[in-house]
Parts: structure tokens; C-alpha cells; sequence
């Protein structure tokens, strides 16, 4: 294999990819490297863990064909190195593979890629839906934070997506709060729900394209196909819980507050929580106002008074800060509505005008 590739291209590619190789494989050391294609469809780079997948197509010039497997480690650390100008060539002979730059040259040991695994792709291609790259990429982002680190439950630590009625909606739980984010889709045909790991979700974030792609699953494997090639990962085998169960139907209070107010005193009051994280809110209908309050015996206590249009029912409710921080990734809505159902019960958080948010916080105990 002789191939000639920009230096910038080559550079990001290999930080794409090597995110999906295992870190250190002693098995399997195919796992751990990025194997390198060229051929009749050009040059692609392609990695996997078993969990995710990655082929990635590559623009250069291929001066012979072949294929060839480098440690993952290696050549991200090679790549990331290059100075983004001018090209660089990767010419395989023996066991070899030589990176030549206009500045230097290094020879790397290769790894024996007939072990390298194929790259699972969904076998029901009814499941399918054409979505913006830019689109799913935020989504993922924003909904899969909002999962479980935990993978006791691995529902729980999981993204699920439902397709219905032309619309894709994405929701993510660790049991003490919830996000549920809906994007319209432009074909209306499709239906199906499915549960991805959010750490898959996460890593395929990184790698998706701004532009249109085609995402399609089956019972184990969801795929995300564009002009930039393939990802795919595998799916929780799991019953997610009906979720819209644990979402009050009525209300005791709401309060509308401006974002950036919210935010800032959000963020100031947070300097004086406790070891819990904790941070009390109340609702006053009466002065039209919204507050936070919080109090640490070793640094002192702050209150924190935001003007609102608060109706209802006077009430104090407690929160860890750092789900109500969480909101503000998952909409840009310049107000906020925070609707409470009473002591104990979750509170609701909703874009002003954004209606494809709805976010669920349960309290803590006062």
C-alpha cells in the first residue's frame, strides 16, 4: 500500500477514528488499531470495539492498494504531530508501514489485520430515517449527559429513541431527572423505538457530519450512513420504562424567569452548597418573585432574589444544582418556565417558545 494524503485531513480522520478502537487490547490487538483500506472505493479508515464502528472514507491519492493495520496509539500521536500543511504518505512494505512528511519520516511496526472484525450493519432496512448530521449530533450531546454513569441498569445508562409520526424523540434518565428532546423529521414514514448506549451516542457525536445522513437499526445494531461513510453501534438489549408515568399532570406553581437571570444566580448561589450539592427554591406569588438560597457551615449562606411572573401556590422546594445547571445545554430559549406539582413531587422545566424540551427534576429532601 503507497497512499498520499493533506496532512490536516489525515490528521483529523485519525483523531476521528481512534476514538472508536479499544484502548488496549492484549486479545485482540486488531481492536486497538486503526486499519487502513486502499482500493477500488479509495482510501478508508476504519476502527471498532466491539461496542461502536467506524469506516471513515478519506480524500487522497492511493499510488498502490493494499491494507494495513497500525497500533491506534501510534498514529494518533504521529498525526496529531503534523504540522497542518503539505501532505503525507504512508507506504506499507513487510511488516512496515513508513509516515513520510516534508519534515521527517517514522517507521511503525504494523499489527496482523486478518484478525480485524467486520463491521455489523442493521439487517432490516425498513427502519430508516433521513435526519441532519448537525441535528442529531446536538441531540446526542445535550440528552445522553442526562443518562446513568452507571451500567447497573443499563436502560438507564442507555439513550432511548422513539420514531413516530415524523418525529424523533430522544430521551435519557438517571432516575433523578430526565430530558426528553424531540427533533421533527422530513419523512414521515418511518416508526420504531430503540435503546443506544450514551456512551456510544457521545462518541458518535463526535464523529457524525453536519450534512444529511441516513440512520437505520434493526433488533441489535443502529447505523448512521453519509457521504462520509459508516458508524454503528450496538444496542441495549433492554425494556426501557414508561417514563411519561412519573410526569405530574397538574400544577402548584409556575414561575417564568429570564435564562441569563436564572443562570447567574443560579451559579452564585451554588458557591455557598453543601456537601449535597444542595440548593433551596421558592416560589412567592405574592411578591411576584423566585429565589434560591443555600447554606454551607463552613463558608457561610447566600440568597439569591430573581424578578418572575410567578403564579400559585407559595412553595419551597430543595435541588441538587447540578441537574438544574444541566437545563441550560438542552435549550436556548431566553426564558424559562418552571412548573412545581407540590413538596416531593419533580419539577418541570420548559423553554419559553421551545416546545421540543421537557425537562424533569426530582427534589431533594428539605
Amino acid at each position: 500500500m503507497n497512499i498520499s494524503i493533506e496532512k490536516k485531513e489525515f490528521s483529523e480522520a485519525v483523531h476521528i477514528v481512534a476514538r472508536f478502537a479499544e484502548r488496549k487490547s492484549a486479545t485482540l490487538p486488531a481492536l486497538s488499531s486503526i486499519l487502513i483500506i486502499a482500493g477500488d472505493d479509495g482510501i478508508k479508515l476504519r476502527a471498532t470495539n466491539l461496542e461502536t464502528g467506524i469506516d471513515l472514507k478519506l480524500p487522497g491519492k492511493i499510488l498502490a492498494d493494499g491494507v494495513v493495520a497500525i497500533p491506534a496509539v501510534i498514529l494518533q500521536q504521529i498525526a496529531g504531530s503534523l504540522a497542518h500543511e503539505g501532505k503525507v504518505t504512508l507506504e506499507h512494505i513487510g511488516d512496515i508501514v513508513t509516515v513520510t512528511s516534508d519534515t521527517g519520516k517514522s517507521s511503525i511496526k504494523t499489527v496482523p489485520y486478518d484478525d480485524f472484525p467486520t463491521i455489523p450493519f442493521p439487517e432490516n432496512p425498513k427502519n430508516r430515517v433521513v435526519i441532519a448530521g448537525v441535528l442529531l449530533k446536538n441531540l446526542f450531546t445535550a440528552i445522553a449527559s442526562c443518562a446513568s454513569p452507571s451500567t447497573v441498569r443499563p436502560e438507564l445508562s442507555s439513550v432511548y429513541l422513539s420514531i413516530e409520526g415524523g418525529v424523533l424523540t430522544a430521551v435519557a434518565t438517571d432516575s433523578f431527572r430526565l430530558a426528553e428532546k424531540k427533533v421533527p423529521l422530513s419523512n414521515n414514514g418511518s416508526q420504531g423505538t430503540f435503546l443506544i448506549p450514551a456512551k456510544n451516542a457521545l462518541d458518535i457525536a463526535q464523529a457524525l457530519p453536519d450534512n444529511d445522513i441516513v440512520m437505520s437499526f434493526d433488533e441489535h445494531q443502529c447505523a448512521f450512513v453519509g457521504d462520509h461513510g459508516l458508524l454503528v453501534s450496538r444496542l441495549t438489549n433492554a425494556v426501557y420504562p414508561d417514563y411519561r408515568q412519573i410526569i405530574p399532570k397538574e400544577s402548584v406553581a409556575e414561575a417564568i424567569v429570564l435564562r441569563k437571570d436564572f443562570e447567574t444566580a443560579l451559579k452564585r448561589t451554588t458557591i455557598f452548597s453543601d456537601s449535597f450539592q444542595k440548593v433551596r427554591m421558592q416560589f412567592d406569588p405574592k411578591k411576584n418573585t423566585f429565589s434560591f438560597f443555600a447554606r454551607n457551615a463552613d463558608v457561610g449562606e447566600s440568597s439569591e432574589m430573581l424578578p418572575a411572573r410567578v403564579s400559585g401556590s407559595a412553595l419551597d422546594l430543595s435541588f441538587n444544582h447540578r441537574y438544574l445547571s444541566a437545563v441550560f445545554a438542552l435549550t436556548a430559549a431566553e426564558s424559562l418556565s418552571l412548573t412545581a406539582s407540590g413538596i416531593g413531587r419533580p419539577l418541570i422545566i420548559k423553554g419559553v417558545g421551545d416546545t421540543s424540551l421537557l425537562y424533569l427534576v426530582s427534589p431533594m429532601n428539605q
